[in-house]
């Protein structure tokens, strides 16, 4: 294998030319982020002798505080293993997200609270590097549905879908955000269904509309006798669309379902624009009774067992941590 080298760039603009495509891992989202208040990007690049990018993969580290409850601290997250630019076997692909992530960590680990690795393509992707560099693994959820073979409908079971068309014949309906009253009311209703819900970020509205702008991003609002009710953010990224964040008054319109409306609205979006799959970015732990991921699988998604990787800079915490989530 050649010489490789990888270097860690802040700023879009000192960017060499790499591959569009994967958006949780583009120059696009990397300029997004570096005009968001509290959110600073990093960018692991692979270059071999030649200096020919190779492979590249985007780290976000997050500024996080709160007065209620109390926080401040900030932390670092990769979604996906990275993008990689070469078209032979060559390369091996675990060893160049070995080599990214070990500069990633080595330069962000003394920077942030701790570092998170998550929506790796496949479940023991990276797994010797990640815990040779002192991560652990939390075992975790990933629910998608698939577009391509049968129509939502046909997925969906029967009590959800009679609900819906309830909540529809009643006058609740799903549109998308596109003046910016409703971009006020998405933002509003979104915060403040989050406000108590401490591991839930939600960056800066700067953040949503930017990847408005680009054309990237996808808001929906469900509204009721001009009310919004519900409402979500979806990214599309390699004919995928991934619900990113959603939010909803369930207990103030109990009977309108406002929440199954919105996400209802946005799959079926997605299948009318040919998507190939509707993915839950957040679904959560695998407990054994978890009301939210059953209530995303009533629309016939698809359950699948991932990993979360983890590395919490405070070492004895870090050391605590992973005993306790051993296998």
């Amino acid at each position: 294998m050649r010489e490789l080298k990888v270097t860690i760039y802040n700023t879009s603009t000192e960017l060499p030319s790499i591959l569009e495509g994967n958006y949780f891992h583009s120059p696009e989202l990397m300029e997004l982020c570096e005009k968001t208040p509290r959110l600073k990007p990093y960018m692991a690049v692979v270059t071999d002798a030649d200096g020919q990018v190779v492979s590249h993969m985007l780290a976000i580290m997050r500024y996080r505080r709160s007065w209620l409850p109390p926080y401040i601290y900030m932390h670092v997250r990769v979604m996906g293993e990275g993008v990689y630019h070469h078209t032979d076997e060559e390369y091996n692909e675990q060893y160049l997200f070995g080599l990214m992530a070990e500069a990633i960590t080595e330069r962000l680990q003394n920077r942030s609270l701790y570092i998170e690795f998550s929506h790796l393509s496949q479940k023991m992707f990276g797994y010797k590097d990640l815990k040779r560099l002192g991560y652990f693994h939390v075992k975790w959820m990933s629910i998608h549905n698939s577009l391509h073979s049968r129509t939502p409908e046909e997925r969906i079971t029967d009590k959800q879908l009679r609900r819906v068309e309830a909540a529809q014949e009643r006058g609740a309906f799903t549109k998308l955000v596109e003046t910016e009253e409703e971009f006020r009311q998405f933002s509003k209703l979104l915060r403040r269904h989050n406000w108590l819900k401490p591991r839930r970020y939600l960056p800066d509205d700067a953040f949503f509309r930017g990847m408005m702008k680009s054309q990237r991003c996808r808001l929906f609002i469900t509204k009721y006798h001009e009310k919004v009710i519900g409402c979500c953010a979806c990214v599309h990224s390699e004919g995928d669309l991934y619900l990113w964040y959603s939010a909803s008054r369930r207990k103030s319109y109990p009977m309108l379902h406002p929440n199954a409306v919105t996400i209802w609205n946005a799959i079926k979006n997605a299948h009318e624009e040919k998507m190939e799959h509707f993915r839950f970015i957040d679904v959560g732990l695998p407990f054994r009774k978890h009301p939210y991921r059953d209530f995303i699988l009533s629309f016939g998604g698809k359950e699948v067992t991932a990993y979360r990787w983890f590395r919490i800079s405070i070492r004895w915490i870090n050391s605590l941590a992973s005993w306790w989530w051993r296998e």
